[in-house]
């Protein structure tokens, strides 16, 4: 029989591959072997939330044979490092197939971001499996953040994806001709309702919606990633309650990413003491999407997180962001994968600072799917040369303004040699060195 591999790090990934699954797109149950392999990719992966401690996680278990840990299985390696070398792949795929159970039938891959680790680790060991790749959020409308070997890009047959921006299409993986795929959104929506069952008695949870908030505010890992420092992420979060008391919002909830460093934020409190906001944090290993079902809410505010799209796409919840332009503006280098989801919730998302009014976007603007090509062109333009044209027109078009400077920094377009770019420094040739004239004898 058939063993697929299902390698999962967030329990937003685990529920897409769910609803995948309730939908059919992985063939019959009763066709294949089905295995989930978790791993926990945090910095210190001893000290972070794992996924099996996450409400609604046995719900989506449910649905497959058996659970492997990457991480014992790898021990003492850590999962975003560790990769087998090229001629000990075979020795290892035996190891894994002994500590695994698996006999020497065939093996399906279905893994999150293929060009990193462990996805790449497990298509190294396997390296006759054919590969799915998912997507876990808004990264997918970007382009694939490294070249692949073209012994695994050959294999790859699909990306599944969610619709967060329904028109706009996936750019990850197009350079290798693999077709996006729509997982359907009553399946996810389904899943996700399953997830908020079990949140259901909660005490951290009931105690929130007692609270009868009008609001959630979404908080990021951006000082983890290095993006910015852990004070001004503090001052990020301050921000997006300054402006939900500022949109009029009376009672907020504060959710901070599942994955982020636990810290107290005295000042978060302060703030919505001195706006007159009554502040709830949930702090809770659960989704941001279970209290979308949990409580009927007007606003959900972040900064370019995937559950703003999702509350969205499929809550009808109005959005709104905080910071997203200084995020971009500070983002390096131009390469960086959260690039093209800070562009679209950018382009898409009204600004909550600014004044205006939260909206749910609905369908992408007509001038979304060029500007994402653009950039992701200009964040890998050796894997998309067929772009240059159109991306030179739209740029010619572009007025210079604030919004378009940090879309397309000047810099980036001077070293492409794009319109909007400065001039190129003139290269000056080398000299010559002359040595003594040389007379020889016959």
């Amino acid at each position: 029989m058939t063993t697929q591999i299902f390698q999962v790090s967030t329990l937003y990934g685990a529920a897409t591959l769910a609803a995948a699954l309730d939908a059919g797109q992985f063939g019959p149950r009763d066709r294949a072997r089905r295995l989930m392999l978790v791993s926990h990719n945090a910095e210190i992966p001893e000290t972070a939330l794992r996924l099996d401690e996450m409400t609604g996680y046995d719900r989506i278990a449910a649905r497959f044979d058996g659970v492997i840990d990457w991480n014992d299985t790898i021990r003492p390696y850590h999962p975003g490092t560790w990769s087998p070398r090229p001629e000990e792949a075979p020795l290892w795929q035996r190891v894994l197939r002994t500590a695994w159970d698996l006999d020497d039938g065939p093996v399906e891959l279905i893994v999150e971001s293929i060009q990193v680790n462990p996805a790449r680790a497990l298509a190294a060991a396997f390296a006759e499996s054919s590969v799915q790749v998912y997507a876990d959020g808004l990264m997918s409308y970007g382009p694939t953040r490294d070249d692949l070997p073209q012994s695994i890009a050959c294999r790859i047959r699909r990306l599944l994806h969610l619709d967060l921006v329904p028109g706009l299409l996936p750019m990850l993986l197009t350079e290798y001709g693999v077709e996006p795929e729509l997982v359907p959104d009553a399946a996810f929506r389904r899943v996700l309702g399953e997830i908020a069952e079990d949140a259901a008695g909660d005490p951290q949870v009931e105690r929130a919606v007692a609270a009868a908030p009008t609001a959630l505010l979404l908080g990021q890992y951006l000082a983890a990633l290095g993006i910015l420092t852990a004070d001004e992420e503090e001052e990020l979060h301050v921000r997006m309650v300054r402006g939900a008391a500022a949109a009029g919002h009376r009672s907020v909830v504060f959710k901070p990413h599942p994955t982020a460093p636990a810290r107290y934020s005295l000042a978060l409190n302060e703030a919505a003491e001195a706006a007159g906001l009554r502040l709830t944090v949930l702090d809770g290993p659960l989704l941001a999407e279970t209290f979308y079902e949990r409580c009927p809410l007007r606003l959900v505010v972040g900064c370019f997180s995937t559950a703003m799209l999702t509350a969205s796409a499929y809550y009808d919840v109005p959005v709104a962001r905080v910071g997203t332009g200084t995020v971009l503006d500070r983002l390096t280098p131009y390469e960086n994968s959260n690039r093209v989801p800070l562009v679209v919730v950018d382009h898409v998302v009204p600004d909550l600072e600014l004044g205006e009014a939260p909206a749910v976007p609905g369908a992408a603007p007509a001038t979304l799917p060029p500007l994402v090509r653009a950039v992701g062109y200009c964040m890998r333009p050796a894997s998309h040369p067929g772009l240059r044209d159109q991306v030179s027109t739209l740029l010619a078009g572009l007025d210079r303004t604030e919004r378009t400077e940090r879309c397309f920094p000047r810099e980036r377009l001077t070293e492409l040699g794009l319109p909007g770019g400065g001039a190129l420094p003139r290269q000056r040739s080398p000299r010559l060195r002359r040595g003594p004239a040389r007379t020889g004898r016959a």
